[in-house]
């Protein structure tokens, strides 16, 4: 007797649900993470078949810290780009946060938690007084961010006396940037980190079965978090391996310290816009701001706050900065910090015209950028190459974004 199977009926594999899940994504105008992922892994392989050396441990873990200090602006520059605003003062921002810091700990001989609770609260009355501006006068945060950005360049030079280089030795600030995780105290964070994930996914796949609710099913789930243990375990492995030529010497096992930190920032911000009202409100402030004030939503405390964010993640940024550099110059957070922190977020995903947009599209943003440029440097480019490639993939991305929401538009 012969069988015939239904293939209509046949149960898809995760793999195929997966793919479906995201081709109709994409046909809604949704692009999501791919375009940047594919990129990051595009250009890696590249590079690693270009400077083999490309994928060491050491070159993997300088990569980590290279693109930290732009991840973090890049974050608190998202909470800005969501609402279809900008902030042009977030590279010199982080750079006058870091002068505060270094003043204060290098002359003044402050405690480390002192001078970093006041480096932030110098990060929140910047924000604080950009937003209060666009908001309560009507000025254009172009505009408002723009005169930010020459006046703090100003601020910087008078804090550091017009030029002077402010070395840094307090030893918790350098080891954000250049001391590592013990290995064994990584494997146990990737653990526990695998466990929330897993957690949480599931139980919002629980939450959506009782509501009667469509959506990915737990095979999809399972999939998901393999690929994550997979990925992130690997970079745990890859990062304790012993990387000095030396040991002896001087041991380099463990993740770089501002890994973690970057984890921490990227698990709070994430929590905040998707699990909280401030974070809807947000989303709805940049999909339409009319909308959102008949909504009862409170949009010019939702624009100020926003605002506050950018200014203290960047304050962060300028710490980060000047950790891995020792020192605190005039320089710090100027040059191409605050285009490359932008075109970070962007990169990433996160749209330019508002109302979309993740955390996670600042780090891997920020992981493309600095794929570019370390994988760049490693070949012996010159800066302005590094800045015309990095100026395209900006474009593409715009240009992606751009078309995406065109085709998410009703009747295109």
């Amino acid at each position: 007797m012969n069988v015939v199977l239904d293939k209509t009926t046949a149960p898809a594999s995760p793999v195929a649900d997966l793919v479906n899940s995201y081709v109709a994504r994409v046909r809604g105008g949704n692009m999501g993470a791919l375009p940047s992922v594919i990129a990051l892994v595009v250009l890696s392989l590249f590079f690693w078949a270009a400077r083999p050396v490309f994928m060491t441990q050491g070159n993997i873990a300088n990569l980590f810290t290279q693109g930290a200090a732009i991840a973090v602006i890049a974050m608190g520059l998202i909470f800005v780009l969501l609402l279809g605003e900008i902030d042009l003062s977030a590279g010199f921002t982080s750079g006058v946060c870091a002068a505060v810091l270094a003043v204060l700990l290098t002359d003044k001989g402050w405690p480390w938690y002192s001078a970093v609770l006041v480096g932030l609260l110098v990060g929140v009355a910047i924000g604080l007084c950009i937003g209060a501006i666009v908001v309560k006068i009507g000025v254009p945060s172009f505009v408002v961010t723009l005169a930010a950005f020459l006046a703090l360049q100003g601020v910087a030079l008078k804090i550091m006396d017009n030029g002077r280089n402010i070395s840094i030795h307090d030893p918790t600030i350098l080891a954000i940037a250049n001391k590592n995780v013990p290995p064994l105290l990584g494997w146990v964070m990737y653990a526990v980190l695998l466990a929330g994930f897993a957690l949480i996914q599931y139980r919002k796949l629980r939450a959506r079965t009782k509501l009667g609710l469509t959506g990915e099913t737990a095979a999809v789930i399972t999939v998901r978090i393999a690929a994550v243990a997979i990925v992130a375990g690997v970079a745990v492995l890859v990062l304790n391996d012993e990387r000095s030529r030396n040991p002896e010497v001087n041991s380099l096992q463990g993740m770089p310290i501002v890994v973690p930190l970057i984890i921490a920032l990227l698990l709070l911000w994430t929590f905040v816009l998707n699990r909280t009202s401030f974070g809807r409100h947000v989303y709805a402030v940049g999909g339409s701001v009319e909308a959102a004030r008949r909504a009862g939503i409170p949009v010019d405390r939702i624009k100020i706050s926003a605002f506050v964010l950018c200014s203290t993640m960047a304050a962060v940024g300028g710490f980060i900065a000047a950790s891995r550099a020792n020192s605190v110059d005039p320089n710090t957070g100027g040059s191409d910090v605050l285009l490359t922190a932008v075109g970070a977020a962007v990169i990433g995903g996160t749209s330019l015209f508002g109302g979309r947009g993740r955390m996670l599209d600042a780090v891997l943003g920020a992981a493309v950028v600095a794929v570019i440029n370390n994988g760049m440097g490693l070949m012996g480019y010159s800066a302005g190459t590094k800045f015309v490639v990095t100026g395209f993939v900006l474009l593409l991305a715009a240009g992606v974004d751009a078309l995406s929401r065109k085709r998410s538009l009703p009747g295109s």
